[in-house]
């Protein structure tokens, strides 16, 4: 597995031949954000420009399936399930939809734009302890007026699920500081890339690894 990021919530997870894409940024977004590159599958959280531009996924013949909503998928073998939560856009509720899957035998689990730690505890129990953690830090109205976990809130909420791995995501400075600072984790890992296999994260607890975007 070999995740790439490229700032925002924007995302590339392949592994082989299998390319999986979450919340790419549109044209449409005031974003300096220009990637593009051929997925297979596109995960979208929420209905916004900064994340649902899966115009940007398609390359010669590839063209991704997007899943968009929760519900349960399968897509080339890929088990996925997508739990209802809320996003906060310029003062207005949105659906967020957090996204649980498996890929090498890593459970994934990607939080999007999250903007509440409350979670119900039927989706706290789903999410479960899943080995990656993807979750927004950037706090009130981060970027083009979407709110976000603040990084007190999302460390607690890290901490909850027991993850061995937290990729922290939507972050500036001062939010990725404060949010290592409550883990106790200030000395983390900064990657350009992270390949990752299972035995990888064997003994790992809880561990941060920061991804520089590309």
């Amino acid at each position: 597995m070999i995740i790439t990021y490229f700032g925002e919530q924007f995302f590339k997870i392949a592994q082989g031949d299998l390319v999986l894409a979450f919340n790419p940024v549109s044209k449409k977004a005031k974003s300096e954000i220009v990637v593009h590159f051929g997925a297979d599958i596109a995960f979208i959280t929420t209905n916004h420009p900064l994340y649902n531009g899966t115009e940007q996924l398609s390359h010669g013949e590839r063209m991704p399936f997007i899943i968009s909503g929760p519900g349960d998928y399968e897509i080339k073998e890929v088990f996925v399930k997508g739990v209802m939560s809320k996003a906060l856009v310029s003062g207005k509720d949105f659906i967020n939809t957090i996204y649980l899957f498996a890929l090498d035998n890593i459970k994934v689990a990607f939080l999007g734009a999250l903007s509440s730690a409350d979670l119900s505890k039927e989706t706290q129990e789903v999410i479960d302890s899943p080995d990656i953690l993807f979750i927004p830090i950037g706090g009130k109205n981060f970027s083009e007026g979407i709110s976000l976990l603040d990084p007190k809130e999302a460390a607690k909420l890290a901490l909850l699920f027991e993850s061995k791995l937290i990729i922290p995501m939507s972050y500036d400075n001062n939010s990725l500081k404060t949010f290592l600072k409550e883990l106790g984790e200030e000395k983390a890992e900064v990657v350009d890339k992270l390949t990752l296999k299972l035995k990888d994260l064997d003994g790992k607890e809880g561990e941060v690894v920061i991804l520089k975007a590309v």
